[in-house]
């Protein structure tokens, strides 16, 4: 999978300081820390080496963590054997693995993903399946789509490599086409909020899915 080795290439530069941790992340954290308890069973979906997971880990009962770069997912490993962390565990796997149980889950993180997958319809209709009746699906999510002239611009080049093959193919969500595939999903919107706007609008979802029998909308 070309996509698998390209994240593999960038396992070993992933935790510096320019990359792990920013201050949109700890936004996240923040946020996410907001719907965990001691009982909640939380799926961060393209976990990386684990940093986000690792941060909210003593908030709940369990966390797992799934990447489809093996890379990624031993550094993961290695950074919770050093910090004694025991109620989680990290897994090379894809949000289709059948080790996954369906509503199995209270909290599904998905960060900085749902740009990036082949079919984001069919991934947010997994999470659904997975998560719990009135479970919480986290996602933060560039916005390349956003019709402002710098977003234009950078997009170009993104839009070009994507094609060729050089990184994977890419998305171009606009804040309301987000929010709009995340209802479709089958979610309720219980908060909203842009963590950055310049150079590029990232937006950060949280959503519950209804407690009601989820029907796919076609």
């Amino acid at each position: 999978m070309k996509s698998e080795k390209m994240w593999n290439q960038l396992a070993k530069n992933w935790d510096t300081p320019s990359v792990s941790l920013g201050e949109n992340d700890l936004r996240i954290i923040e946020r996410t820390k907001k719907y965990l308890n001691p009982s909640a069973v939380v799926l961060d979906y393209g976990c990386a080496t684990g940093s986000i997971a690792l941060e909210i880990a003593s908030l709940a009962k369990e966390v797992r963590g799934i990447d489809i770069s093996s890379n990624m997912i031993e550094i993961a490993k290695c950074k919770a054997a050093e910090r004694n962390i025991k109620n989680i565990g990290f897994a090379r796997a894809a949000i289709f693995d059948e080790s996954l149980v369906r509503e199995s889950f209270d909290v599904i993180l998905s960060l900085s993903i749902l740009h990036l997958v082949e079919d984001s319809a069919q991934v947010m209709d997994r999470v659904n399946r997975l998560l719990k009746p009135g479970g919480i699906f986290i996602s933060s999510t560039p916005c390349l789509g956003e019709k402002t002239f710098l977003s234009v611009l950078m997009n170009i080049p993104i839009f070009l490599l994507s094609r060729v093959g050089v990184i994977p193919s890419i998305a171009f969500f606009s804040a309301s086409s987000l929010t709009a595939a995340v209802t479709k999903a089958g979610f309720q919107i219980v908060e909203q909020k842009d963590l950055s706007v310049r150079p590029l609008r990232e937006c950060c979802i949280v959503a519950r899915k209804s407690r009601r029998l989820y029907v796919r909308q076609p």
